[in-house]
């Protein structure tokens, strides 16, 4: 495995409280050191103008395999994260069969180490087929190395079912990950409930469907001592519940996605399924509330719950469309042009909201760049600005939010355990 030297570029590791113009040296895959190098007797990369942070982690994504091969593979999905900066990527566990039991983790894991791209790390399932009522076999799927737990697409809503698995995430040190949505209170709704789903003649999803399941769930963690990971936060109230629950002690952790930081349930007037998604997005107001809890650490990372669809799957009416959109070749362009740009986040913020945060989340030892660490970086041009056109994605998924919209900011390379990776 040849050195690589990145020279000259404006290295951030949020870890270390790093941010400077220095060079990087890369031996056997690792991290050898940070600063001034002028030997190297490898590859010379130069990172002028450019900035170098640890290789982005994406704790939420959906792959499809097994089951829906056509919608995404793992090798399309691990693909399509380093096509869009990602060294690592948690993929969730609501495939078809369900990874619920050591033999299908076993298998996916293994195609992720045939496609040789993204490190690919896998959620198991919470409970037996997703069901919500008998848990999965949580110490045997840890063993086979799973790296959290959750039956993401539908919510525990057992209580006691819940406080067991919290019980035995103490036990794995795995993070339960709670896709929080009552589904007898969000019942068929398509979109956020309100004025402007009663103007539209959609059935609303409404916020006490997320924020009831939130405080259960808090509630529940508060009493057994569990780490909860809320995922794809999306209104205010919750962020207030969150807060309080750190306050007080509370082993949570929570993620929000880029489209919930950026877009408002305005984009669903022209009836264009690529901004139907679950949970649905919400007001200005909860955008502004999802903004300013990233910013204090309230919410701890960002991850685009991708999610591939077929085109039969959204190109029809919006109530009969799949739930769902793709993010791993849009997230960091649109985070750089919506949130950094701005001013609303530093680049060390938002570096560490993709990387060292989500790492420290899941208890794995990636997002950061220092000596002795795997060489997964990334190399960030800030200043391209591009077009993004889904047609043109690695992902085998279209339906992006974000489609036609002229961002600034772009994954140049990516490298994973010290190898350039082409996509």
């Amino acid at each position: 495995m040849a050195d690589i030297l990145i020279k000259n570029g404006r290295v951030i590791c949020p870890d270390q409280g790093l941010d400077q113009i220095a060079d990087l040296l890369i031996k056997n895959g690792k991290i050898e050191r940070i600063g001034q190098i002028r030997e190297s007797g490898g590859e010379v990369i130069d990172a002028s103008g450019k900035i170098v942070c640890p290789g982005l982690i994406d704790m939420h994504v959906h792959l499809r395999e097994p089951g829906d091969d056509q919608e995404e593979t793992i090798a399309s999905g691990s693909a399509a994260a380093l096509a869009g900066g990602f060294t690592t990527i948690v993929a969730m566990p609501n495939t078809d069969p369900p990874v619920d039991t050591p033999v299908t983790l076993e298998y996916v894991m293994s195609k992720a180490r045939q496609a040789g791209n993204a490190n690919v790390y896998f959620a198991g399932a919470i409970t037996k087929g997703r069901k919500g009522e008998d848990l999965a076999e949580l110490s045997l799927l840890t063993r086979s190395g799973a790296a959290a737990f959750s039956d993401d697409g539908s919510w525990v809503a057992s209580g006691s079912v819940m406080s067991k698995a919290l019980k035995y995430a103490r036990i794995t040190g795995r993070p339960i990950i709670s896709h929080c949505e009552d589904p007898v209170l969000a019942g068929k709704g398509v979109m956020n409930a309100g004025s402007l789903a009663t103007a539209l003649g959609l059935p609303g999803i409404p916020r006490s469907a997320e924020e009831t399941a939130v405080a259960r769930d808090l509630l529940l963690a508060r009493e057994t001592g569990g780490r909860i990971h809320i995922t794809h936060v999306s209104i205010a109230g919750s962020v207030e519940l969150i807060r309080t629950a750190k306050a007080q002690g509370v082993n949570v952790s929570a993620d929000v996605t880029p489209h919930h930081l950026v877009l408002t349930e305005d984009c669903v007037c022209g009836y264009d399924s690529n901004f139907k998604m679950n949970p649905p997005l919400r007001s200005e107001k909860d955008v502004q509330a999802l903004r300013a809890a990233l910013k204090d650490g309230t919410i701890d990372a960002v991850a685009s719950d991708h999610a591939p669809h077929s085109l039969e799957e959204k190109e029809c009416e919006f109530d009969k469309a799949a739930f769902g959109v793709i993010g791993l070749e849009s997230t960091l362009a649109v985070l750089i042009t919506e949130l950094v740009e701005p001013g609303i986040l530093t680049w060390p913020e938002l570096i560490a909201a993709l990387s060292i945060k989500p790492a420290r989340v899941l208890g794995i030892a990636k997002g950061t760049l220092r000596p002795g660490a795997d060489a997964d970086v990334l190399i960030i041009d800030p200043t391209m600005q591009w077009t993004i056109d889904s047609s043109r994605f690695v992902s085998l998924g279209r339906n992006c939010p974000f489609n036609g919209r002229t961002v600034t900011g772009q994954a140049e390379i990516t490298i994973v355990g010290g190898v350039v990776r082409e996509v």
